[in-house]
This record gives structure tokens, C-alpha cells and sequence, in this order.
């Protein structure tokens, strides 16, 4: 194509293609909000339930607390806090993996 000439093919082809990624990107930011994660401190006591967007939902305590010192109970919390932020880390690159596979760059871009 001569230089200076607009290529209309390739603007329609980039236009369907960015409506695409407009949907895509919709999809994307429902699933990060909705898809849930559970994840236990090490030592089992806490468990944390957190969306791919790293909200937290839940809390609980699967075991008794009357006969444990509270910083032990403090660790367990923060164990699982902090595994819980992993958690959604990782579902988010998963959905956002399965989200956008298929995909690809505009040919020549």
C-alpha cells in the first residue's frame, strides 16, 4: 500500500478487535471480583476465604482459642492473611490467563 493511504480493513479489523478486548476486559473484572479462594494458616487454626481481587469475605477459626496464646493465635492470623493475598495474586494471572488466551496482536503492529 502506497504510503499515506488508510487501510480500512486493517481500522475495522483493530475497531472489532478493541470492542473485543472492551468485552474481555469486562469479563475479566466480574470473575476478579467474584471468584473466591479459601486457604488455611500452616498450622490450620485460621481460614480465609478472599476474591481474586484480594478482598477478604471470610474469617474463621477452625479450632478452639480458650487454651492458645494470643500471639500464636496473632501468627495464625497473619499466616493466613498473607497467604490469602497470594491466593487472589495468583487467581487473578489464572483467570486473567484463561480470559485472554486466545488473544493475539494485530499483524504488523
Amino acid at each position: 500500500m502506497p504510503r499515506g493511504e488508510i487501510d480500512e480493513a486493517w481500522i475495522e479489523e483493530a475497531v472489532r478487535r478493541y470492542h473485543r478486548i472492551e468485552s474481555l476486559q469486562a469479563e475479566f473484572d466480574q470473575a476478579v471480583s467474584t471468584v473466591e479462594v479459601t486457604v488455611r494458616s500452616p498450622d490450620g487454626l485460621v481460614e480465609v476465604v478472599v476474591t481474586a481481587a484480594g478482598r477478604i469475605t471470610d474469617v474463621r477459626f477452625l479450632g478452639r482459642l480458650h487454651n492458645r496464646n494470643p500471639r500464636d493465635v496473632a501468627g495464625s492470623v497473619r499466616a493466613a492473611v498473607t497467604a490469602a493475598a497470594d491466593a487472589a495474586e495468583w487467581a487473578r494471572e489464572k483467570l486473567h490467563n484463561e480470559t485472554f488466551a486466545a488473544y493475539r496482536p494485530l499483524a504488523g503492529a
